[in-house]
This record gives C-alpha cells, sequence and structure tokens, in this order.
C-alpha cells in the first residue's frame, strides 16, 4: 500500500514540466527489454514473449495471474546478458530488473542458513553474480472444480459408440489417470480405428492394472492389455470415441504437444497430488539404491516440463532442469527432451508422500536453494554477455508490474524520467521533471525537486535512496527501484551541467588562445 503523501504527490506532483533553457538535463530508465524468444508464463501455457498479447494474463511476483496491458517492442544494438540457473537460461538487457537477493562474498555466507538472513529486492541484471539468489514465485491462483460436462456427440450413423458419464468428477482417480495419460497415452482418431492406449514397461504391471480399474470406475469401459516381449511393454487400450474425443481435447495429441489443461493448472496443490501421482509414474522414476537417492522425470514436450516444473513447486519441491539434445544412440534415434531432477533430502521426502513411496535419507547434505509459500530460492550458476543487433520486448501487467519467464522473474517497469535544472552561484535555482511511469515514480520525482530546490549542488549529490523513501512515507518492495530512478535523474542532471560548463570555460580559453595569437 501506497502512504498518503505518496498519492497526494502523485495526484497533485511539484515541479512538474521542463525548463527550455536548462543548464542540466537527466534523463534516466529506459525500456528494459528480453529477446523475442523468452519463454513467459501465461495462465494457459508458456509461449514466447513476442506472442504475447494484450489482455492475455501473465504470472507476477504475488503468485498471481494478471493481464497484460501493453506489449512493447523495439529496436536494440548492445550488449545482452545472458543469465542462468537451474530452471533455465534468460537473455535481457543489463537494466532490466530481476527478483533477488544479493549474496556477499564472504565465507559467513556460504552457508544456507545465512544466505537467508539478506533481503530481497529488485537488482538490475548488471548487479547480479554467480551465486545471487533469484526469486521464483509459487503460484497461488486456486479455482477448484468438481465436476466437468461431458458432450457426448456421435457422428452420423455411428450406431456402435458407447456414452460415457455426461458429469464426470474431477477427483483423484480422474487427476491420476490424467497423468498417465500425459505421460503414456496416445489416441488414434481414424474413421476406421478410434482408440486411446498407454503403453507401460513390462515391469510396470502395477500401473498396467490400476489404469484398467480406472478406466472401469470412471467410464465403465473395459480396457485390454496386450504383452510385447519383443519390445518390453505391456499396451493398454480403450475402443471408446468418446474417451479419444476427451482425451483429445483435453490433452493435445502427439507427445510433443501434450499439456496440463487451464482448470487443472488451477486445482488446489492437494487435488494435484494426483496428477503429478500419475505422471511421475509414467515418465518418472525415484531411485533410493544408491547414497544420494535422485528422482526424475522426461517429457519431449517443452509445455508439459514447465507446467510441471509450477505444480512441483507449489507442493514445496525445488526441480532442476534439463534440456538433452536429439541424438542418435545404437542406430536409435532420441527426440530432444526436457528433464527434471529431483535431489535434495527435503523435495525428495515430499515427493515420496505423493508417489507412496518408503524413503529414508538421513545423509546429511548441502543445499544451496530454499524455498516459502511466495517463493523459490535458486543460485544463478553462470553469467556471461553477448551483443545483440535486433528486437526486443516488455509487458506492461496490470497491478503486479512483474512477470515470470521459465527461469525469472522480472520486473516489467518502463518508467522513464527527464529532470532539468537551472543552477546559479552553485545551487539549484529550478528544477522541473517529466515522468512517464507509476505512481511511486512519479511522487519520488516530485519529492525530489522539492528536496534539492534552492540547495547547492553539493548537498544534491549527498542524497540517498533512504532519504527519498523516508520523506515519501515509505515505499513497497517492489517500488523502491523508483526511489533509485528519482537519484539516477538528478546525478545525471548535475553531470551534465558539469559537462557544458567544463565545454564552455574549453571554448572560452580556445578564444582567449586565438585572440593572442
Amino acid at each position: 500500500m501506497y502512504s498518503e503523501k505518496l498519492m497526494k504527490l502523485f495526484r497533485n506532483p511539484h515541479n512538474m514540466g521542463s525548463i527550455k533553457d536548462a543548464d542540466g538535463v537527466g534523463k534516466v530508465g529506459n525500456p528494459k527489454c528480453l529477446l523475442p524468444e523468452t519463454k513467459v508464463h501465461t495462465i494457459a501455457e508458456i509461449k514466447p514473449i513476442s506472442d504475447i498479447k494484450m489482455d492475455d494474463m501473465v504470472l507476477g511476483h504475488d503468485g498471481r495471474y494478471h493481464k497484460v496491458k501493453r506489449v512493447m517492442k523495439r529496436k536494440y544494438k548492445g550488449k545482452i546478458l545472458k543469465i542462468k540457473n537451474r530452471f533455465g537460461i534468460t537473455f535481457l538487457t543489463p537494466e532490466h530488473e530481476i527478483m533477488s537477493v544479493k549474496i556477499p562474498k564472504k565465507h559467513y555466507y556460504n552457508y544456507t542458513r545465512n544466505k537467508k538472513k539478506n533481503i530481497h529486492d529488485w537488482n538490475h541484471a548488471e548487479e547480479l553474480e554467480a551465486g545471487d539468489m533469484i526469486l521464483y514465485p509459487i503460484s497461488k491462483d486456486s479455482k477448484n472444480i468438481s465436476k466437468m460436462h461431458v458432450e457426448n456427440r456421435k457422428l452420423r450413423f455411428d450406431y456402435r459408440s458407447r456414452n460415457i458419464p455426461k458429469n464426470l468428477l474431477i477427483d483423484d482417480r480422474f487427476l491420476r489417470l490424467s497423468g498417465y495419460y500425459l505421460a503414456e497415452g496416445s489416441v488414434r482418431d481414424k474413421i476406421t480405428k478410434t482408440d486411446l492406449s498407454f503403453a507401460f514397461n513390462i515391469k510396470e504391471e502395477k500401473y498396467v492394472n490400476d489404469v484398467i480399474l480406472l478406466i472401469k470406475d470412471i467410464f465403465d469401459l473395459d480396457a485390454k492389455k496386450k504383452i510385447e516381449p519383443k519390445h518390453n511393454t505391456i499396451i493398454v487400450n480403450v475402443n471408446s470415441v468418446m474417451v479419444v474425443r476427451l482425451f483429445k481435447n483435453l490433452f493435445g495429441t502427439g507427445a510433443e504437444n501434450k499439456r496440463i489443461p487451464e482448470f487443472m493448472m488451477l486445482l488446489s496443490p492437494k487435488k494435484q497430488k494426483a496428477l503429478i501421482q500419475g505422471l511421475w509414474r509414467g515418465d518418472g522414476y525415484f531411485s533410493t539404491d544408491r547414497k544420494w537417492p535422485r528422482a526424475g522425470y522426461s517429457t519431449i514436450s517443452y509445455e508439459l516440463c514447465q507446467q510441471l516444473k509450477l505444480l512441483l513447486l507449489r507442493q514445496g519441491i525445488i526441480p532442476s532442469i534439463y534440456e538433452e539434445k536429439e541424438k542418435i544412440v545404437k542406430s536409435t534415434r532420441h527426440r530432444k527432451s526436457y528433464r527434471i531432477h529431483i535431489g535434495s533430502r527435503d523435495s525428495m521426502k515430499i515427493l515420496s508422500k505423493i508417489l507412496d513411496i518408503k524413503y529414508h535419507n538421513k545423509l546429511e547434505e548441502r543445499n544451496d536453494t530454499w524455498i516459502d509459500e511466495e517463493f523459490a530460492y535458486v543460485p544463478i550458476n553462470e553469467i556471461s554477455k553477448t551483443n545483440y543487433n535486433g528486437y526486443v520486448y516488455n509487458l506492461e501487467v496490470d497491478d503486479a508490474r512483474s512477470f515470470t519467464t521459465d527461469s525469472f522473474l522480472v520486473h516489467n517497469c518502463g518508467d522513464v524520467m527527464y529532470l532539468y535544472i537551472k543552477v546559479k552561484n552553485n545551487k539549484i535555482a529550478d528544477i522541473k521533471f517529466e515522468t512517464f511511469g507509476c505512481a511511486a515514480a512519479i511522487a519520488t520525482s516530485s519529492i525530489i525537486t522539492d528536496l534539492v530546490k534552492g540547495r547547492t549542488i553539493n548537498y544534491a549529490l549527498k542524497l540517498t535512496k533512504e532519504d527519498i523513501i523516508k520523506k515519501i512515507g515509505g515505499l513497497p518492495p517492489l517500488k523502491i527501484h523508483c526511489s533509485l530512478l528519482a537519484i539516477d535523474a538528478l546525478h545525471a542532471a548535475i553531470k551534465d551541467y558539469k559537462n557544458r560548463k567544463g565545454d564552455v570555460k574549453d571554448k572560452k580559453k580556445e578564444c582567449k588562445k586565438r585572440k593572442a595569437k
């Protein structure tokens, strides 16, 4: 919440405008941007920022989905930062703010318990280093649906297809079956052959029988299983046009296109456990027969991988994500895949309960991540710079003014401030500003003009962001960067004044030299 004083200054700012013959002009801020292919989490899917449209709902810093008010695009030529963490890689301009924790380079902060004592803030990407922690929001929007209506529409001359229940319960049974399908299922939807099938390893007969029972309980249909020893698989077939259409519409077709429907992503974390259970039983593993127990999941669907990441975070599990490139092994082509890795003891404990697996690990381990009700905290692994020449994008997001990529939580603030000063006898005789931004940016711009008007240059240079925050009556953590913008604009205007003053002196000296000759 903004203070009463801040809102008063926002509604009636002081010294707003420009000075035509200013002695110094400070311009700071720019539309901080990301590369067009940067993936952004929306409520429906994860997609490139270049494909985001107005009114799309994106995941903000508060774990809620907020409407996109504007999509900004501009040409950019210069340095781009590549920042990598366990969730992925993001390329962005050096000034872009990331919600993060700066970790002092002291031995004391090698321990996670001490890292937690540092305060998170919006830091410019160029200020961050490997080892600093980034914050990733935990999705909180929830919309529990208990039933789903199904339309049993038959094609013309279809006299054989059996109807399925018109109202399906969205319970543990259906969610677990959905997980099995997302991991191991496929459909054929042709006039000559329409069926849904699940393919399990020959050692997974327990899950095969579970699928058969679920099909019977939910749809009152008899599924058939077929053992294929040559391929070490067991196939479960369901011959039902209605079931095929239902699963096809809900989850997509083709392994690379599978995704979790929006309503399932918004179910309560408690309900989503059954979905995770089915997914993991199909394409995951949980290994306890080693010194350091590990778990993992693999899929060729990037969308599904990212959705599962969000589901795991809601359970308190911090995953790592790896991309495995396409390769050929023993004459077999393996498509590009995405792997989720679980290794920390706390995450393994939670996952074991979801999967109904006994797990005991008393080994001490060093864990460089942690999670609370609001965020997951993960370290930056690597930062590098590269040159870029092309289009970059940013979003203006309603309320939250932030959005979440596949690996970071970033600010959307494109605030730009112009500050003009007139100097007389080394004092700021007049000062005005033009700010294009939020309420906090406008109010902090206004307060800084009040603080320095009539004061000396030296006094103005000594002002800090703490002075601004105190004078304004406090700022929410999300808006502290606005006070920095005001300070930066003031310093830039003074620097411009000094440069101009220096140029004038140099010109006078040059004139005197010419006259002397």
